[in-house]
């Protein structure tokens, strides 16, 4: 039986110092994507000393490891697994941008009007700190749970760096769990940054980079040529008419509309015909598209826009995940009594939060809900407007919240022992 003041049992008990210098001690290890061992190594030593049992670390790939790990209940409760990646995005710009500040060390972790600063801080390592600091917590105000915790920090995540980010550290880690070895979890929390909302639902997506080839000629005599840019000029107004009826096909309450984003035209030549263009776009997908059929629509409306014979066209993925053009929307139930439950515990936790709303970006939790048939939710401290850019950073307060929000939830959801 839980007491209905375990809120105030636990911010009571919270040791505020130890919190803030996890957190700030996971900045300082920088791990931008191929780099996770760096971190990886500080998150092994920190998961032994907070009594996780069972720490494994094994290769995903040559020199880039997962971590992971579980606390045995005392029986009779469900099992719950918290995951995040361990890699980051690149900090390219960033010392120069902050030149002469306190701000000037990407990795520097200060303390600043209330907040950490750093690359890393929101996305997400403020969210795996919040899952082991949470445990902490238990311990410390003297509960032990009946289900089990699952504890895993996953690499590959991130899409920043030439040939990496195809989520190679959580298809490690689901096939393991696929293979019996490691125990299936009755449900999961993706600590990515959602300053404390659930998300039940996130957005799919694909990446399709477009290569339009026509013939040079020169500019007097351009009828010997064939215009690669009059012809993406054709193909783009079909895409942006395609994003619209995309658009009126359906509204999710939780993440909107589906579209496609023309993200970039580079093309042309001097004083000649342009031989040469190549487009990139993005297409948002709803839960229950498909990622094939929207691929084969998008490739029909560029082909059908351009008519020439003589003008080819070459299209490409890059960004496979979950599915080989890109990665698949997902959604559960946001009434299950586990989504409700995660809302509650935040909302005790810090007024004003605990929002049920959705995931306008893309990552990893399809491999549970769409692969292994298992309910999961993003929610951690941390918000994805900053994160990616030179002004990442969680509000400390949040982050302490969340600890709160996460014990209370695992006591909750896992049941406590007497």
């Amino acid at each position: 039986m839980i007491a209905d003041d375990i809120t105030e049992q636990l911010a009571a008990a919270l040791d505020r110092d130890d919190a803030i210098a996890l957190l700030r001690a996971a900045i300082g290890r920088e791990s931008i994507t191929g780099n996770e061992a760096n971190f990886v190594s500080l998150l092994h030593a920190e998961m032994q000393s907070r009594g996780i049992e069972n720490v494994r670390v094994a290769e995903f790939l040559p020199g880039r490891p997962n971590v992971w790990g579980e606390r045995k209940g005392a029986g009779g409760g469900k099992r719950l697994q918290f995951i995040g990646h361990t890699d980051t995005v690149h900090v390219d710009g960033w010392r120069e941008h902050w030149a002469g500040t306190e701000r000037e060390n990407p990795f520097g972790a200060h303390v600043i009007d209330g907040q950490i600063w750093g690359r890393g801080s929101g996305d997400l390592k403020a969210g795996i700190c919040t899952s082991l600091a949470a445990l902490s917590l238990l311990d410390k105000a003297g509960i032990r749970l009946k289900g089990d915790l699952g504890f895993a920090y996953v690499g590959d995540e991130e899409s920043g760096q030439p040939g990496t980010g195809i989520s190679a550290g959580v298809k490690d880690y689901v096939a393991r769990i696929e293979a019996g070895e490691v125990a299936r979890p009755d449900f999961v929390v993706y600590t990515e940054p959602t300053r404390l909302a659930v998300y039940p639902a996130q957005i799919g997506f694909f990446i399709a980079d477009i290569t339009i080839t026509g013939k040079s000629a020169y500019f007097g005599v351009p009828e010997l040529g064939k215009d690669a840019l009059k012809a993406s000029h054709a193909v783009m107004s079909a895409l942006w008419k395609h994003s619209d009826e995309i658009a009126a096909r359906a509204e999710h309450p939780l993440i909107g509309r589906g579209f496609l984003l023309i993200t970039g035209l580079t093309g042309g030549g001097f004083i000649a015909v342009p031989e040469e263009c190549t487009l990139s776009l993005i297409r948002k997908l709803l839960p229950g598209e498909s990622l094939g059929d929207a691929a084969q629509e998008v490739e029909a409306v560029i082909r059908g826009a351009i008519g020439a014979p003589d003008i080819k066209v070459a299209i490409s993925y890059p960004a496979g995940r979950d599915h080989e053009v890109g990665g698949s929307a997902a959604e559960i139930d946001p009434d299950l009594p586990a989504v409700s439950m995660l809302c509650a515990s935040v909302a005790k936790a810090m007024a004003g939060r605990g929002e049920l709303k959705g995931a306008p970006f893309w990552s990893e939790t399809p491999f549970f809900v769409n692969r292994l048939n298992i309910p999961a939710v993003y929610c951690a401290p941390g918000d994805i407007r900053n994160c990616h850019t030179f002004e990442e950073h969680v509000e400390i307060d949040e982050y302490l919240a969340g600890i709160v929000a996460f014990a209370s939830f695992m006591a909750r959801y896992c049941g406590v022992a007497e």
